[in-house]
């Protein structure tokens, strides 16, 4: 189906005279574009969304593609692992890549349970020597959490591979961490399925010291096309070291671009038929989307008229997004925030209480989630504007890591995430009363979590004001 441009208009934030246009101006151009013929369901945590994957990887024909922060060497991670064994040893090429910080400590564990099973198991930026520590790029993470089959399927979401009960800096719970995900058929899967590729390709080919190839590579969401393309380059104008490229192709073309089942093209025939859902991916990388996702988030919120909800697990933003917010509720919109109510880290958990009277001061109302860990990266915008995905409301996400949220343009989607939101609100506690100490103490807190943010961001290579 044709693609769609983005629904929302120009904006404008002016302040004082400061005007950002954000179409032309500091977030750059929001480059996702919706596309219609979606079949979209909402899964709540590893409960619902892991038994959705086995049931995707029995289905599987071809190829399927990991790419997840944590993979943990806990009961669910293990019965995910031996599903993955699995379905490799019926002949699908199956490729996993796991983040290097995110599962540093249990990627040995990783190697022996996929040793000898056709899983491809590929690390993002390892950190297995003490050196590598010492890198400035190491503070950029894949923070993504996709998964592709065959090109027709895909979920992506905040979830990782481990239990919902589990968490790895205070052990067990008897209540599961609130998290989403969304499954989805149609176009947008077989993009999903394209930037698992490039992560994959991209751990690869650095893990071989081919950096130029790997740079190349990873410019690209669709690395099998990106292949192609450079076999035809190569063969048309061989560079001086042709030897040692064509050998990098050779393996890119068998690694990489994989089989190519005829299932895959009669899937995507008999999804054109479904309801016109329509759906984007939209990116968070280090090339040409670096502010995508603040972007999308921002644009749903400026032209919001009834209600914005939103859950996010850390959430420090930048001035332009508190200032979408402040006037969204200005303007009489209905915005809640859903934060952590259990803390699992204490810089993030201060970071978000630094802004609380600065947005509860603008008629936004705050609530902390206490039943269990808050893992959620989702909104709902207007009963019709939904993302769920990896990336939080802060720095690491908006300017550092590697992140991947779906968006959906639809109201049946869009109030089954709502109706978990609001048993969510309803079980949180509101914040009616300031929460740091007022005054002096008050403003030092603030000052110490803005000093943090940009010695961290700074040492990452970024500059200029947040």
């Amino acid at each position: 189906m044709q693609a769609d441009p983005t629904p929302f208009p120009d904006t404008d934030l002016s302040d004082g005279g400061a005007s950002v246009r954000l179409r032309q101006g500091a977030l750059g151009r929001l480059s996702s574009r919706f596309q219609g013929g979606h079949r979209v369901r909402l899964l709540s945590g590893g409960d619902q969304l892991f038994p959705a994957m086995e049931q995707a990887l029995a289905a599987a024909r071809t190829e399927v593609w990991l790419a997840t922060y944590i993979f943990c060497d806990d009961p669910a991670g293990r019965r995910m692992a031996d599903a993955l064994v699995a379905t490799a040893a019926r002949g699908v090429q199956v490729s996993v890549v796991v983040d290097g910080f995110g599962s540093n400590g249990r990627i040995a564990v990783l190697r022996h349970w996929f040793a000898g099973s056709g899983v491809r198991l590929e690390v993002f930026r390892p950190l297995e020597r003490w050196w590598a520590w010492l890198q400035p790029g190491q503070l950029r993470r894949m923070h993504q959490k996709l998964f592709a089959v065959d090109g027709a399927q895909a979920f992506v979401g905040g979830i990782n591979v481990i239990d919902d009960r589990f968490d790895i800096q205070h052990g067990w719970s008897e209540a599961p961490r609130l998290d989403f995900a969304i499954g989805v058929e149609g176009p947008v899967a077989l993009e999903v399925q394209h930037l698992a590729q490039a992560l994959w390709t991209r751990a690869a080919v650095a893990r071989r010291g081919w950096r130029e190839e790997a740079l190349l590579l990873a410019r690209s969401a669709e690395p099998v096309q990106r292949t192609l393309e450079l076999v035809r380059e190569l063969r048309t104008r061989p560079p001086a070291d042709g030897g040692r490229v064509r050998r990098t192709l050779g393996w890119l073309r068998d690694t990489v671009v994989g089989p190519r089942g005829a299932g895959r093209a009669q899937a995507l025939r008999a999804l054109a038929a479904l309801a016109p859902v329509r759906a984007a991916l939209v990116v968070r990388d280090n090339f040409t989307q670096r502010r995508a996702i603040e972007r999308a988030y921002i644009e749903a919120i400026v032209n919001a008229r009834e209600r914005v909800d939103i859950a996010c697990s850390y959430f420090y933003p930048g001035r332009l997004f508190r200032r979408a917010l402040r006037r969204a509720a200005a303007r009489g919109v209905r915005v809640r925030l859903l934060m952590q109510g259990r803390i699992d880290y204490r810089i993030a958990g201060l970071a978000a209480r630094v802004l609380y009277e600065e947005l509860r001061g603008s008629g936004i109302a705050i609530h902390e989630y206490t039943p269990a860990f808050l893992h959620a990266k989702v909104a709902v915008v207007d009963g019709h504007w939904v993302t769920v995905g990896s990336s939080n409301i802060d720095p690491l996400s908006l300017l550092l890591n590697l992140e991947a949220n779906v968006v959906v343009i639809d109201p049946e989607v869009a109030a089954g995430l709502l109706a978990r939101l609001d048993a969510a609100f309803a079980a949180a506690t509101e914040v009616t009363r300031p929460v740091l100490h007022p005054g002096l103490r008050g403003w030092a807190a603030r000052g110490l979590v803005a000093w943090v943010a940009n010695v961290y961001l700074r040492l990452a290579g970024i500059a200029g004001r947040y």
